[in-house]
């Protein structure tokens, strides 16, 4: 059997609040594989977050104790050097986009520019590159959107810009945390498509952090629910939500239902 591109294992993220312990994450086994979407799927405070910023080495910087394993391609992530850990989110490992775009955008710098820098020297030219990546994203004209600054852009344009960003580094595998909260129906369609694409065209990892277990139908293999830092159920998400063993998951199933207008 291959080994899995990124293996979670007991992982636990305990912050320290005052006096309090609060176990974000406490104890999570989290596999995924090469070229699959896998989707963890929770109610605000869930830990869902924590775990994928824990696993990318992006948690803010916050007293807490880490503990457990997280391995991309056999290598130790949470023990990894900073410079080892840059060498692989520059080139070929790992991105993340998140869900306000707008507060990971440098609102000084033009988007050709925030796009340029992203990219490895060993690609070359970088004007046909950024142009690429925004056509690949779904941003047609290019000419005109290098030029503009992140607030002259929409919100969909915005987190297109984010993802053709974390594409730069052509990576393995994509974390995307809430990467469609601040859209509406429409454009949440339109970004979930096209990462569903990429996903498809580039053979790309994807781990789909959210709330809502409608993203996770349209286009993850897998599905982890998340409840007070715990996976309380995992599986395929065809049959995980065609018959959920958790009640917590049939309960997020039918808000999600209810939300969406379909009666039980």
């Amino acid at each position: 059997m291959t080994a899995p591109l990124l293996d979670i294992t007991g992982l636990k993220v305990h912050l320290h609040v005052g006096e309090r312990i609060v176990r974000a994450v406490d104890g999570v086994d989290l596999q995924v594989a090469h070229g699959t979407c896998v989707g963890v799927v929770g109610e605000s405070g869930s830990g869902k977050s924590t775990l994928a910023r824990a696993a990318a080495r992006l948690l803010p910087n916050l007293p807490a104790t880490i503990s457990g394993t997280a391995q991309f391609e056999g290598r130790d992530l949470l023990g990894m050097n900073e410079r080892a850990l840059r060498g692989l989110r520059r080139r070929h490992g790992f991105s993340m986009i998140f869900q306000d775009p707008l507060g990971y955008l440098n609102p000084t710098q033009r988007i050709g520019a925030q796009i340029g820098e992203a990219l490895s020297d060993e690609d070359g030219a970088k004007t046909p590159r950024i142009a690429a990546l925004l056509d690949e994203v779904g941003l047609a004209g290019a000419r005109d959107i290098v030029r503009r600054y992140p607030h002259e852009l929409s919100g969909g344009m915005r987190q297109r810009v984010m993802i053709a960003i974390a594409l730069a580094s052509a990576p393995k595998l994509l974390f995307a945390d809430e990467p469609t909260t601040a859209l509406d129906v429409t454009v949440q369609l339109q970004v979930l498509q096209a990462l569903y694409r990429l996903h498809r065209e580039r053979q790309m990892a994807i781990v789909i952090i959210t709330h809502d277990l409608a993203v996770v139908a349209e286009i993850c293999d897998a599905c982890h629910v998340m409840q007070s830092g715990r996976v309380v159920e995992s599986g395929p998400t065809a049959s995980l939500f065609a018959n959920p063993q958790h009640p917590y998951t049939a309960r997020l199933l039918e808000l999600s239902r209810r939300r969406a207008g379909v009666r039980p």
